[in-house]
């Protein structure tokens, strides 16, 4: 790495670091290519999750297979409603809108 004198009197050895670098990469892509057609397999790279992690990805999993919503309940009020039988409780209906709106105030 080129120290802090050589980089202010002497741009070529920031340069010349650069190149070096594409350089290496240029020999890496290389190196991978003859690996091919040698027919040797590049490395893989791996991953592992922890015990945790993969039960939280099941529990992911598992709630996305679940409907978002009660079908059989919803049905249930739209033969209320079509039938005139709904009723609403606009005392309920207010306290409900008054939570909502406050616990979106608190967040």
């Amino acid at each position: 790495m080129a120290s802090i004198d050589q980089l202010r009197g002497n741009q070529q050895a920031l340069t010349t670091t650069r190149n070096t670098s594409n350089q290496t990469k240029t020999q890496e892509t290389q190196s991978g290519t003859i690996r091919e057609q040698q027919g040797m397999k590049p490395q893989d790279d791996a991953v592992s999750l922890s015990q945790q992690s993969q039960k939280i990805d099941k529990m992911n999993q598992e709630m996305a297979a679940e409907p978002h919503f009660d079908s059989a309940k919803v049905e249930q009020i739209k033969q209320a409603i079509a039938n005139g039988s709904y009723k609403v409780d606009a005392d309920k209906l207010a306290f409900n809108m008054m939570r909502f709106e406050n616990d979106l105030n608190e967040s």
